[in-house]
């Protein structure tokens, strides 16, 4: 079986003859090009449907702002085939993560962590768990990535337009737009609506979605600048350096920031400020003093790209939908940076929504599919946003290990702090085992494997065990993954071999926009019965025959089931039924495997699928 996208593509040429071309303008109108916008355009045009992306702007991301992503952020690159052109625009791996937390860069070093699976003691559950390595890619990068191939697969994109408002009926949604060029106001009908425009979604607000916590807790200021930090950093390299430093000690992480955005001459520079004394001084010359003492370089020339102020919010919808409408990224979860959850949440989230309104648009699924949406993503936004707020205050115990004050009461210094850190005494030798435990603790933010690949879904497009329990995580739910094939996982990872002798994961062989029946040499039985069924969106996987061979018996260890049962994967790579025991008859596979799709498509099977078809 070769993957391809074009396989599940007819139902879209079928769809213009079926409505007439006047019916709507688009399948789907998205609204914002960021990471969630963008992913959703970019995976409906795959999928082969008519999708429109506008945003107010003049083009893309102008700061680098969001830049992490995680291995399950870049699996969904690479199920949509962009996997190795994002690598182009990456720090790799191996550069991102020896995480240092100093006095200066070119001061004395209190810790470091190996951050990001980097370390001799993770790397292994990272390269286990997934095909994929983390990347860093700012967002500058990352848009236009998306964007681009989004547009070339199909979408069309169109700028300097304004989104006015909409209003929606059982058909579809019209929806107001504004020309920024010409100010000329249109309309444009679409099937759904997607609102991924932001931390202020004016769509958000409309639909009236219920978003809990709150705003601008803390302040943080960023200055963007460009210069050479190589003889500091490339011995140690990392996208995040910590300065525990008097000079940018305010607020809850109390250290300053030095991120390389392209390294090693290309940064940002963060600290704290008071936000109820309003905005912190951002002139040139506080400016340039601030990164030099950062840095630990009085000399230093940064050439200055520009400054700029943000809050952090702590902030989830309870739900993301409501009728044709959905939201999605940062229109549903607001958080602050740490942890590097953001765009990667957005992306998923991307993920999760653009299949089923494919299937949905194609006939395939009935409406109910799109209610599943909101209760297994919006879980996930409460999730990563009490995640990155709660790794912001576990930089406390470390901070708390670097007292700089004086006993003599007079004004704080760093060898202060430094004396009492190296101090061979009772007391030095306290302290340096509090580092140590408190560098433990941010595990939870720099090494969070669990946090990212863990997640479950609960729908109704997830169909459970008949005797499903409560599962059990055996290690630490936010270090660790725990790789299963239970309902509402994601597929694990096992290296199988294909036809020309290469090595290739079980994620290759699933998705691509497409249901997946996984059974082994012994499910003939479900082979068949995926066959009488005639769905033109469902492939088999048959793993021991060629093209999908078990040689290193890593399938068989993680599949949970009977080499005669069977997996259901959906078009995103996750779990949506399993059988666990034999079967060897095809009138039982398949009436098992029918019931299975009818429940997670919220749809009935026709005896010819291909032959009847209902338009959303």
């Amino acid at each position: 079986m070769t993957q391809n996208f074009t396989d599940i593509n007819g139902a879209a040429d079928r769809l213009d003859d079926a409505t007439g071309d006047g019916a709507y303008d688009t399948d789907v109108l998205v609204v914002g090009t960021g990471p969630m916008g963008a992913t959703t355009a970019l995976a409906l045009a795959t999928y082969g449907v008519r999708t429109t992306m506008i945003s107010q702007w003049s083009w893309l991301a102008n700061t680098p702002r969001a830049h992490i992503t995680n291995q399950r952020a870049v699996e969904v690159l690479r199920d949509l085939g962009i996997e190795d052109e994002a690598k182009k625009y990456a720090v790799p791996w191996d550069q991102m993560g020896d995480t240092l937390f100093t006095t200066s860069l070119a001061g004395p070093e209190i810790a470091r962590m190996r951050a990001w699976g980097t370390g001799d003691d993770r790397q292994g559950d990272y390269v286990t768990a997934s095909p994929c390595t983390m990347l860093d890619i700012p967002q500058t990068q990352m848009e236009p990535l998306l964007v681009k191939n989004a547009a070339e697969r199909g979408a069309k994109v169109a700028f300097s337009t304004k989104y006015l408002g909409h209003t929606q009926d059982d058909h579809g949604v019209t929806v107001r737009l504004l020309n920024r060029a010409s100010n000329q106001e249109y309309t444009v009908r679409a099937r759904y609506l997607v609102g991924a425009d932001g931390a202020k979604s004016q769509i958000a607000e409309e639909i009236g979605l219920e978003i809990v916590g709150h705003t601008a807790r803390a302040g943080t200021a960023y200055v963007r600048f460009r210069a050479d930090l190589s003889s500091y950093v490339a011995h140690r390299p990392s996208i995040l350096h910590w300065i525990m430093n008097p000079a940018a000690n305010f607020g809850e992480i109390g250290m300053g920031l030095l991120r390389a955005v392209n390294p090693w001459d290309e940064w940002i520079a963060g600290w704290g400020f008071d936000i109820e004394a309003g905005e912190p001084d951002l002139t040139h010359e506080r400016v340039i003093e601030q990164i030099r003492t950062l840095v630990g370089d009085p000399d230093l020339e940064p050439e200055i790209e520009g400054t700029s102020i943000w809050y952090v919010n702590q902030q989830h919808a309870l739900t993301m939908a409501k009728g044709r409408v959905f939201c999605g990224g940062d229109a549903t979860h607001r958080h602050p940076p740490s942890s590097g959850l953001g765009s990667n949440t957005c992306i998923q989230d991307a993920f999760n929504l653009a299949w089923k309104l494919a299937y949905v648009v194609k006939g395939h699924a009935g409406h109910g599919l799109l209610e599943t949406y909101s209760p297994e993503r919006a879980p996930v936004g409460a999730q990563i946003v009490a995640r990155a707020n709660q790794s912001r205050l576990d930089y406390a115990p470390l901070r708390e290990c670097f007292d700089t004050s004086d006993p003599n009461g007079s004004e704080p210094s760093i060898e202060h702090g430094l004396a009492r850190l190296k101090a061979a005494t009772p007391e030095g030798v306290e302290l340096r085992a509090r580092v140590a435990k408190a560098l433990e603790l941010k595990n939870h933010e720099f090494n969070a494997q669990g946090v990212e690949l863990n997640q479950r879904y609960t729908s109704s497009a997830v169909v459970p065990d008949a005797d499903a329990t409560v599962e059990t995580f055996q290690r630490d739910a936010e270090l660790h993954v725990q790789p299963t094939t239970r309902p509402g996982a994601k597929i694990p990872h096992a290296w199988l071999v294909g036809a020309d002798g290469h090595r290739i994961s079980t994620l290759d062989v699933t998705g691509r926009g497409r249901f997946t029946l996984v059974t082994g040499l012994a499910g003939q039985a479900w082979k068949e019965a995926a066959k009488q069924l005639k769905l033109d969106f469902l492939d088999t996987v048959v793993t021991g025959e060629t093209g999908y061979e078990d040689p290193y018996a890593a399938w068989a260890k993680v599949r949970e089931v009977h080499e005669a049962g069977a997996l259901l994967i959906r078009p995103d790579g996750y779990v949506a039924w399993r059988h666990s025991t034999p079967v060897w008859q095809t009138a039982q596979a398949e009436e098992l495997l029918r019931s299975a799709l009818q429940t997670v498509l919220s749809t009935e099977l026709p005896s010819d699928h291909n032959l009847q078809v209902t338009f959303a």
